[in-house]
């Protein structure tokens, strides 16, 4: 992680911001730091220079920074750390929840749906990551992995390293753009896991490590094959209890 150097408004922003008058304060000056982070090629984890610095080297007002941070960090663009700092985000730019599914009331329907999404990209995601994923890769596919099965085993709450597994799977691929397909994703592990009612934990984990053995073993057929499983288990289990629901 290295701090920003403090040298922060340069031409390209101050051309940018004169020719958004019909933006608010704040709003321009978030253009302003999202394009620093671009022209300095800033990454997850990088530290912007703190709210008196920022006051001082722009001259904005310190409500102006505040709103402007606030902005970026609904954008996901930065995370705030209280007490800590400002830092670039994980997938900048990517939102949780980017097509607003919290909202969709038909959770059921919801899951059905995302599910054929889901098989339209990946098993061929985790035959990608079979043939491009680095070392240090694997072993987090592989890490996530063990620590999915551990929480499951202990009856504790898994989602988050199941999202985790699929991400890193995501980002082994050696694609640009389908780790920022995992934000429309990401609300699936969880809500699966609910419509499920939780009855999947085994088929889960088993099909979990099918994928992570078949991508060590650079094997893509087989990483296809095992993801293929793994949502078929999912997809059986949601028909299961939209009929249950019906009757």
């Amino acid at each position: 992680m290295r701090a920003v150097a403090p040298a922060l408004i340069g031409s390209r922003e101050r051309t940018a911001m004169a020719t958004s008058p019909d933006k608010s304060l704040p709003e321009r000056f978030a253009d302003e730091i999202s394009a620093y982070i671009i022209d300095n090629k800033l990454g997850a984890g990088d530290r912007l220079p703190n709210e008196s610095s920022l006051v001082e080297m722009t001259g904005a007002g310190r409500s102006t920074v505040r709103e402007a941070m606030k902005l970026l960090q609904s954008r996901n663009i930065v995370r705030i750390k209280q007490g800590s700092g400002t830092y670039v985000a994980s997938n900048p730019g990517v939102a949780d929840d980017p097509l607003g599914f919290t909202f969709i009331d038909d959770k059921q329907r919801l899951a059905r749906d995302l599910l054929e999404v889901r098989f339209m990209i990946e098993p061929q995601m985790a035959s990608m990551a079979a043939e491009h994923a680095t070392d240090d890769q694997i072993a987090c596919i592989k890490e996530l992995c063990d620590e999915s099965e551990r929480l499951a085993a202990l009856g504790e709450d898994y989602s988050a390293a199941d999202t985790a597994f699929h991400n890193a799977i995501a980002e082994s691929c050696g694609n640009l753009v389908v780790p920022r397909l995992m934000g429309v994703l990401k609300a699936s592990v969880p809500l699966f896991i609910d419509v499920t009612g939780k009855k999947l934990v085994e088929e889960t984990i088993r099909t979990h490590r099918g994928v992570a053995d078949a991508i060590e073993a650079r094997n893509p057929t087989a990483a296809h094959d095992a993801m293929y499983l793994h949502l078929v288990y999912n997809r059986n289990m949601i028909a299961e209890g939209a009929m249950a629901k019906s009757e």
